[in-house]
């Protein structure tokens, strides 16, 4: 990693704990995100809502997200003063506003756990198995309405904290209709859906927050909300490119902090499934019923191998591979930064590359 990505990184986190201190006791930001709170309300219950996210959060991540959102800051704020005009918020303004892409993956990777019944994440239990289901669920709610307390804490103008706001909230809605989409086809192991079904959850649930961060970045740095749209939509085909490769990567090494295949046994129609059972619809029964074993018998079961046994033998998932890494190379060159190419290229696993 070069110097300048790891001295904004510093940046980022330091904004993040910022945001989300480690307990209550030194939050001096609980007027703001509360109000005033009756007297009952104490600390020890604040911290309920925390704990879970802070945990999540100091478990590490690539930060890519935020780090996308300084690098279009960056670049918005240089298109803008080549036109004569300024930034719309400062640097340090900018690194604030990094806690509402940071935060909503957080929550959403909470939600996904729960959703996946999956029992690890970054190597660690989910945060359903450490703190309870019920725990869980309400901490991460409550961090995608805590994430948008940076935009109330901005020294700027009231339409320019409304742009910011319509675009956190339009993504997040997105988000969850992605999610919703993905949920329908696990828990229905007979239904594949289309490519261009795919692609749109995909676009909706993990391209969002690409989406989220360069449109946040290039709003930040003076660009108008059209050009923000246009830089949003270039991410989010960048995420849906990395999406893939995170597919690939589960039925090939395993993703860090999971086992090899968990994507079989939660029923995930990725798209080398999609690909495969495109060219070979007799098979869709028979990974289906994979599938409905894997989940019953869980990650050890034989299924599991099996399954990505018969999905090896059409080439699918090297093809989803390449497809994965043309759409990261095409939305890069859209870009025109080197600085973004950089950070991408750095994040496709070497095996993947040209």
């Amino acid at each position: 990693m070069n110097t300048e990505f790891k001295e904004m990184l510093d940046k980022i986190e330091t904004a993040l704990h910022n945001a989300l201190p480690q307990t209550s006791k030194t939050a001096d930001w609980i007027p703001a995100s509360f109000g005033s709170l009756p007297e009952g309300a104490s600390a020890e219950y604040i911290d309920k809502l925390i704990e879970p996210n802070y945990a999540l959060i100091t478990l590490g991540g690539k930060r890519w997200r935020p780090l996308l959102l300084m690098l279009c800051y960056k670049l918005a704020s240089k298109l803008t003063e080549e036109k004569g005009g300024k930034p719309a918020l400062t640097e340090e303004q900018a690194y604030s506003i990094t806690a509402l892409v940071e935060f909503v993956h957080t929550a959403s990777l909470i939600h996904d756990d729960i959703e996946d019944s999956a029992d690890l994440r970054r190597g660690k239990p989910a945060a359903h198995i450490t703190y309870g289901l019920d725990t869980a669920l309400n901490a991460a709610a409550w961090l995608y309405f805590e994430a948008p307390v940076c935009i109330n804490q901005l020294n700027a103008s009231d339409s320019l904290k409304l742009e910011l706001y319509k675009t956190y909230t339009n993504e997040l809605r997105r988000l969850h209709l992605g999610q919703a989409m993905d949920i329908f086809w696990h828990r229905n192991a007979e239904v594949f859906p289309a490519k261009q079904e795919y692609l749109a959850m995909v676009k909706n649930k993990t391209g969002t927050l690409a989406s989220l961060a360069a449109k946040l970045g290039c709003i930040a740095g003076g660009l108008t909300a059209e050009e923000a749209e246009r830089f949003g939509a270039i991410a989010a085909d960048i995420g849906i490119g990395f999406q893939i490769i995170d597919d690939v990567i589960n039925l090939t090494t395993g993703n860090p902090g999971k086992k090899r295949g968990d994507d079989i046994v939660e029923g995930k129609k990725s798209l080398p499934v999609l690909i495969h059972t495109t060219e070979h619809p007799e098979d869709k029964q028979k990974i289906a019923d994979y599938m409905k074993e894997a989940a019953a018998k869980g990650i050890e079961a034989p299924a599991v191998e099996q399954c990505i046994s018969l999905l090896e033998t059409s080439g699918c998932i090297k093809k989803a591979a390449e497809q994965g890494r043309i759409l990261i190379e095409e939305g890069c060159a859209r870009f025109n930064s080197d600085q973004i190419k950089e950070l991408f290229t750095s994040m496709i696993p070497e095996n993947f590359r040209c």
